[in-house]
């Protein structure tokens, strides 16, 4: 079913001006935008945070040489094009996630499949930001407790990292592995995801402290958070920048970068990296979690949203390919100090955070305090991004829910205080395993297909020419070719194509060596499909709440808002297609232009009643 906008000028002409345009609280214009383009600045770098970051679990394989082809690939032909377009489509209808869908009401459900994940995500992404919050109150001391074995935690099999054994032991662990799953996670007081404990005290405290930042960033709104993120977004390249200049002087670092910088093109043969490639674009540009939409509705109308894509998303990929060196410097080092292969040093997940860089840091000279300033900036980052999902998750649900914006205060502490809670299960003894579903299963598949559903819903029920004239209405030009011909086709058969291949090819996770119960998979899938599922929901709710007959009901489930008042006088004239409903093998539509009367008549078919129509439309 295809369907193809109304004439620009007719549109311009009788829909924008007479529509009222929502408002903002005032003043919160720029914090808009420097809000989202700060959250995705700061995610490009190498532990990749989740919202406007990456999967922890994809953060090795994103510095990867065959990881990279795919990567930069998907970032031309849907990152860039998909983040363009949720800025333009946040910023022009001063919405949040779900308000955004006036344009086409039966889509709204994916604005509550895209809040629900950004929820479902800060349960265990608020963890980590604790973990590095840890880390960083451990690192106020002389010696660093992750740099030798003599400590209470450590095992029989810990290889002391200034020691010139070799690793090659498969039952030897670093002090750094050691510390982070027995000293800090305690691991080893776990069976599995059936036996968690109580959550340990410490942690607790150090994710209290991380929920009442985020509270006290988030209260008043964009115009708070969006002050914070001047020393969010900078602190991390001055870090990176003395990373890279130690790691480049370190033996064997320049094997590293030759393995980072060589493709393996036979892994390319592989459907797991291009999925994970698919994956990060949106975890790493923030795409589909509505941090985009969120931040970017609080924009001035006419700024540029096109110039904030291009630089935003250029800019994310630098950092990251940047980042690159720094992290396979220092494995190359470790490869070379311990004599294992690479690929062995190499670690998914949190480990590369909290057990690769903790032994590069190690390295240098007056270690305490590059530890100090590198888990601050951890945290820092970890704000930045956290304050991303949740704004999503306030704005989204505050636009949809108007009692709720004298509230927001209270409604905020609401969200926060539940995120907590869940969290809680995340710092037990056990609760790498509960983290560990949660970052599989949260914003895997499910994100793809939400991304899908808004790219179906903008490109071909809204209108990429109508979408197109939205943009120039803001910044005074049209989109190219390239921004039309992606958004149409390319980028939406790239993420159905994903979507398919995801469920095709799915492994069921795992943690080390530790394998998933079944019925800890099935958790796992619940959560996955309980977001996706409130697209059909909302369209069988839309649907059966509107009176009528279903093709009244379909037309007025499928046309803006703002133009309800056209279907009812029976103007009809966006869809040019096959009518499923009437049967119709296309719609016939001619336009009369009389420039001496400024007039226009449309006739054509009336596609949901079978009748014919010729209405005359006056400007």
């Amino acid at each position: 079913m295809g369907f193809s906008s109304p004439p620009r000028r007719w549109s311009a002409r009788h829909t924008r001006s007479n529509t009222p345009r929502p408002t903002r609280r005032a003043g919160s214009a720029r914090p808009g935008a420097r809000r989202s383009i700060s959250c995705c600045l700061s995610s490009g770098l190498p532990w990749t945070w989740p919202m406007c970051g990456g999967s922890p679990t994809s953060a090795t394989r994103m510095e990867e040489g065959a990881f990279l082809v795919p990567y930069l690939f998907f970032m031309v032909i849907a990152g860039m094009p998909l983040f363009y377009m949720e800025l333009a489509l946040g910023q022009y209808n001063r919405e949040g996630a779900a308000g955004v869908w006036k344009i086409c009401p039966i889509f709204k459900g994916v604005g509550f499949t895209v809040i629900l994940i950004s929820l479902y995500v800060g349960f265990y992404y608020n963890v980590i930001i604790s973990w590095a919050l840890f880390y960083l109150f451990s690192s106020f001391t002389g010696d660093l407790p992750w740099v030798n074995c003599n400590n209470p935690w450590n095992s029989p099999n810990c290889s002391d990292l200034w020691a010139n054994n070799s690793l090659n032991d498969s039952q030897k662990t670093t002090p750094a592995a050691e510390y982070f799953e027995r000293g800090v996670l305690h691991l080893q007081e776990s069976g599995g995801i059936h036996d968690l404990g109580r959550p340990r005290w410490q942690l607790t405290s150090c994710l209290a402290v991380v929920i009442v930042i985020l509270y006290f960033s988030l209260w008043k709104g964009v115009k708070t958070s969006g002050k914070v993120v001047w020393i969010t977004a900078t602190m991390p390249y001055v870090v990176l920048t003395v990373l890279l200049l130690r790691g480049v002087t370190l033996p064997g670092a320049m094997d590293g970068i030759k393995a980072y910088l060589s493709v393996d093109f036979m892994r390319l043969l592989e459907a797991q990296v291009w999925i994970e490639a698919a994956t990060q674009i949106c975890f790493s540009l923030g795409v589909g979690f509505g941090v985009l939409i969120a931040f970017s509705s609080y924009n001035k109308f006419s700024n540029n949203c096109y110039r904030d894509a291009i630089i935003t998303s250029s800019i994310n990929s630098l950092t990251s390919f940047f980042s690159g060196f720094v992290i396979f410097s220092f494995l190359g080092y470790m490869s070379h100090k311990h004599n294992i292969a690479l690929d062995k040093v190499a670690t998914d997940g949190p480990g590369l955070v909290f057990i690769i860089y903790p032994e590069a840091i190690a390295t240098l000279w007056g270690s305490p305090v590059w530890a100090v300033i590198f888990f601050i900036m951890l945290v820092t980052l970890g704000i930045d991004s956290a304050m991303g999902g949740m704004e999503s998750v306030i704005t989204g649900l505050i636009d949809e829910f108007k009692c709720l914006h004298k509230h927001r205060e209270l409604f905020t502490l609401f969200i926060v205080i539940s995120t907590f809670l869940i969290s809680l299960l995340c710092v037990t003894n056990g609760g790498i395993y509960v983290f560990t579903l949660l970052d599989h299963y949260a914003a895997g598949t499910s994100i793809l297909f939400g991304v899908l559903i808004e790219a179906i819903g903008i490109s071909w029920l809204y209108g990429v020419d109508r979408f197109s004239d939205d943009i120039e209405e803001m910044i005074g030009q049209r989109p190219g070719l390239y921004w039309r011909m992606c958004w149409k086709f390319v980028s939406p058969c790239f993420l159905l194509f994903m979507v398919v291949v995801s469920f095709a090819t799915f492994n069921p996770p795992k943690y080390d060596t530790y394998v998933f119960p079944v019925w800890a998979n099935v958790v796992g899938w619940c959560l996955a499909i309980s977001s996706m599922t409130m697209v059909p929901l909302y369209a069988i709710y839309k649907l059966c709440s509107l009176q009528g007959s279903f093709c009244d009901v379909s037309v007025y489930a499928i046309t803006p808002e703002t133009e309800h008042h056209l279907v009812e006088r029976g103007e009809v004239r966006q869809y040019t297609a096959p009518s499923l409903a009437c049967g119709l093998s296309r719609a016939n539509q001619r336009e009369v232009d009389s420039t001496a009367t400024n007039q226009q008549a449309h006739c054509w078919k009336n596609l949901w009643t079978c009748q014919p129509s010729c209405q005359e439309i006056n400007p």
